[in-house]
């Protein structure tokens, strides 16, 4: 499988029952200033390089880094592939955005 699942920040949570969609990738790693917002755009860019569209985003941390994630993904892929939690599992929410 090449998917990828783009973890907006790496934190103290399991992450591991989002592996079954893909490899996991953080593009952020630990406290972050919700104000950096450029910063924030520079580095989901690079991490979001080699993305397809068919990849996910795992939406986790400040609302305004997956905000920004999920626009950089949207902007350069068209759609929108979303992995969000519950009950201990996560769901899949796919969207199309053109």
């Amino acid at each position: 499988m090449d998917t990828k699942v783009y973890v907006v920040n790496k934190s103290s949570h399991n992450f591991s029952a989002a592996e079954k969609f893909g490899e996991l990738v953080f593009m952020t790693e630990g406290r972050m200033n919700r104000f950096s917002t450029n910063d924030m755009i520079r580095k989901f860019k690079d991490s979001l390089a080699n993305s397809k569209s068919s990849d996910y985003i795992l939406l986790c941390s400040l609302n305004v880094m997956n905000s920004l994630a999920c626009a950089v993904f949207a902007h350069k892929h068209g759609t929108l592939n979303l992995l969000l939690y519950k009950n201990g599992s996560y769901v899949e929410r796919n969207h199309v955005l053109d």
